[in-house]
């Protein structure tokens, strides 16, 4: 039997194999000088899809010369199709009649330097090539006696315009974001930044999606090595499909088995544009609103972009409430049971007659209770982010309200609890990266400390504590410039010092060039503003 089943799995494997080889036939084929035995292949390659368009037609009027073009329906510019190609190829121009006569070998080349006006063109004789092109959006070009087509860029499909960010909300700062078409994402980043060594390197991954993905650096800034280690790992993914940003990270990140990012995400322009002058990579993906940045440190999570746009007094007192409301987050809940049911001698008095009063009658423990209110509290999240935006809002608000003051009053959980809960959900939406995160080390917390109670909460923090040392985003620790300690880069940590202070770039990133701005930028009164102007 166990024979059987062996046979029958290769011979699986073997067809498998087949489909995949029969699906990449056309690898190696070069275009034949026959334009019938050209257009038959693409048909056999590209099947019978009715959004393939196969336009045959013959080059100037009275003339014996065969043609045709080769696009996908909805992906391509039709008015740039008719006015720049089909009207210049078909009418009788002088052009092509006095050229018609020449060698046909040279007809593609004579096309695309005298006839088209379309701005990109290339020419390729791989069909491999070919078909790419034409699945991406451009526009293939074949004649007869020639193997060798034009390829034309000519995308032109909908696309949603540029919009207010919706996850990082902006108060003083930039209100546009990044969409799903690549070409608009680069020229946002371009525009924030006029420099000549801002360089994107174009790669395709993904085996049947064929998906643009580019990575963005500034040369003379960012280092060699971080390039290197980015492509390297870029080109390492063999899969079927890439469909956004964060199949990318999942393949790249350093540390797949931790619950910390170590790559990090932003849907705005100005945040990428101000990490690539720090020394940084990103990503951009076609068809994802959002860039990947690399690497990602740990104080990053707790930068605002609004942070640069406003005064350093109030950025710097927001960070830390901002840190705060991560702690309480985390602990808050576990703290919560961890006294409630080890060290309740820990409460002051009163507060400690109102708790077990609130508790009086209740069913369940209170390490039960808490996991119950937090796992209801993200199915509450969770539904309210599914459902339609004005439905959502009134589900998870109404929800709240409704189950939170049904289950006080039905005597399952006290009000403490509900209050504690209420608070952490509250402040685990002041830090954004690490709201995924928090959500499941709040879990691991309350567990903890309903069986180990404080001496679980330290041995569980300083757990994560190590972990957090040990992580490295593309060799930078992960807790730099707290670990390893560097003073000098403490301007732009859980302080925001002024930007005229703000003279280096991270050492940690190891820049290729430090220097951010000239120093002594500090601005001062001149001295004629001092004494006033003069008495006539």
């Amino acid at each position: 039997m166990f024979r059987l089943l062996k046979r029958k799995l290769l011979q699986r494997t073997s067809d498998h194999k087949d489909e995949a080889k029969a699906g990449n036939d056309y690898a190696h084929i070069k275009l034949d000088i026959k334009l019938d035995d050209n257009l038959n292949r693409i048909r056999n390659i590209l099947g019978e899809s009715n959004d393939v368009i196969i336009r045959e037609m013959k080059i100037g009027r009275n003339s014996n010369i065969d043609a045709a073009i080769v696009y996908i329906d909805g992906l391509v510019d039709r008015n740039l199709i008719n006015h720049d190609i089909l009207q210049p190829l078909m009418f009788n121009l002088p052009l092509i009649r006095d050229n018609v006569n020449q060698k046909h070998a040279s007809l593609i080349e004579f096309f695309k330097s005298t006839v088209l006006t379309v701005g990109q063109i290339t020419e390729s004789e791989d069909m491999v090539t070919i078909i790419s092109d034409v699945l991406s959006g451009n526009i293939a070009i074949l004649a007869e006696d020639t193997a060798e087509a034009l390829l034309i860029d000519a995308k032109g499909w909908e696309k949603r315009g540029i919009e207010e960010p919706g996850n990082e909300v902006s108060v003083r700062g930039p209100k546009e974001s990044f969409t799903e078409t690549l070409r608009t994402n680069t020229a946002l980043l371009r525009r924030k930044i006029k420099d000549p060594r801002l360089t994107f390197q174009n790669l395709q991954i993904g085996e049947r999606t064929k998906t643009f993905v580019t990575v963005v650096y500034i040369k003379g800034i960012t280092q060699e090595n971080l390039i290197t280690e980015i492509n390297q790992r870029l080109k390492r993914i063999n899969t079927d499909a890439i469909l956004d940003v964060g199949y990318i990270e999942q393949y790249i990140e350093d540390a797949p088995q931790s619950l910390f990012p170590t790559v990090g995400i932003s849907e705005r322009p100005d945040v990428t544009a101000a990490k690539l002058l720090e020394g940084r990579v990103a990503i951009l993906v076609d068809g994802s609103p959002m860039a990947l940045t690399m690497p990602f440190l740990f104080l990053e999570g707790f930068q605002n972009p609004d942070d640069y746009y406003t005064r350093p007094f109030f950025a710097t007192m927001i960070r830390w409430v901002r840190l705060l409301g991560f702690l309480l987050s985390i602990y808050l809940p576990g703290l919560f049971v961890s006294l409630s049911a080890f060290h309740p001698e820990l409460f002051p008095t009163e507060l400690l007659v109102s708790v077990a009063a609130a508790r009086e009658g209740i069913p369940f423990p209170v390490v039960l209770e808490a996991l119950l209110m937090l796992l209801l509290f993200e199915i509450l999240r969770e539904a309210g982010l599914r459902l339609p935006r004005p439905l959502g809002q009134a589900v998870s608000i109404v929800g709240a309200l409704v189950i939170g003051q049904a289950a006080v009053s039905a005597g399952l959980v006290g009000a403490p609890m509900v209050i504690v809960v209420a608070t952490t959900a509250i402040t685990s939406f002041l830090v954004v990266s690490y709201a995924d995160t928090g959500v499941l080390f709040r879990l691991l917390m309350v567990i903890v400390s309903g069986f180990l109670g404080l001496f679980g909460m330290v041995l569980f923090s300083l757990e994560i504590l190590s972990h957090l040392v040990s992580l490295r985003s593309l060799g930078v620790s992960y807790l730099s410039p707290l670990v390893p300690i560097d003073f000098k880069s403490f301007k732009d940590t859980f302080i925001r010092a002024p930007l005229w202070a703000m003279d280096n770039r991270p050492e940690s990133l190891a820049p290729l060039d430090k220097k951010r701005q000239a120093p002594n930028l500090m601005p001062r009164a001149s001295k004629s503003s001092q004494t006033g102007r003069e008495k006539p």
